[in-house]
């Protein structure tokens, strides 16, 4: 029987685009209701508030009193806290200080979360996904360990020396929330995309990956960043969107390769 002419092969898998993304969260969703990923919530948690905890004991007072020192220097603060003063309200210095220390402490403690549930939850997040729905795709990667600290170290000075940066820009409404949503999309497609896919894609394929897929995992980096504003969400998101992420990323591999083999087929 003659092979099949290349005219008369099926065209190529389309990309998964924003549908991919809406199976990549239902799928989480209930991957996320295992056991196992339920125990799995525990350690990027844990970490996350020891962290916290600890920022807060050795770093409140000295930071605290730093922004203090540097608020008495700032003419716009002082000048509406005294006028706040003057008409019977409150001092805009003693609400003020406190939050901002809030807002550059808590989400170092969320950043490191994030990290660690990329470099040691993600692992434990493919292996139960890739045994379960997607054991036909082989892992090829190189050096995954390696490669996925360095993303996650890379990607956690970045996203604090820019939130450090834009916190001035929080004063001017609404940038506090529009600077927060993009820093934790920043953060979330960043790490999470590399280590979803740096086990099993080889570099070739991760660089393609990257490139076709990028608004797909930005959109899912975005959503996990508009969950990541209610605060109950922040005991499981680091390994929701592990799974969110995993999903996506092994979705997207399994249709490139399907690619692969149809364009390898014989004349």
């Amino acid at each position: 029987m003659p092979a099949p002419s290349h005219s008369a092969l099926p065209p190529p898998p389309a990309s998964a685009g924003l549908a991919g993304v809406w199976q990549a969260f239902k799928r989480a969703a209930v991957s996320q209701c295992h056991p196992a990923m339920l125990f799995a919530v525990l350690l990027p948690f844990l970490i996350a508030l020891v962290g916290a905890i600890l920022l807060l004991w050795f770093c409140w007072a000295p930071l605290t009193e730093w922004l203090r020192d540097e608020a008495s220097h700032w003419s716009v603060v002082n000048n509406v806290d005294e006028w706040l003063v003057a008409v019977g309200l409150f001092s805009l210095k003693v609400y003020l200080v406190p939050v901002v220390a809030a807002a550059i402490l808590l989400p170092v403690s969320g950043i490191l979360g994030l990290a660690i549930a990329a470099v040691f939850v993600m692992p434990l997040v493919l292996r139960h996904v890739g045994e379960r729905e997607y054991a036909a795709v082989g892992k090829q990667g190189r050096y995954g360990t390696a490669v996925s600290v360095w993303n996650a170290l890379w990607v956690s000075i970045v996203f604090a020396l820019g939130w450090l940066l834009t916190l001035p820009l929080w004063l001017v409404p609404p940038m506090a929330v529009l600077l927060s949503v993009f820093w934790w999309a920043f953060a979330f497609s960043r790490m999470m995309r590399i280590d979803a896919i740096v086990e099993h894609a080889s570099p070739e394929e991760r660089r393609i990956l990257l490139r076709r897929h990028n608004l797909g995992f930005w959109s899912v980096g975005l959503i996990c960043s508009l969950i990541n504003l209610l605060p109950p969400a922040w005991v499981f998101l680091p390994v929701f969107s592990a799974l969110v992420f995993a999903h996506y990323g092994l979705d997207a591999l399994q249709r490139l390769r399907q690619e692969k083999v149809i364009e390898m087929a014989p004349r």
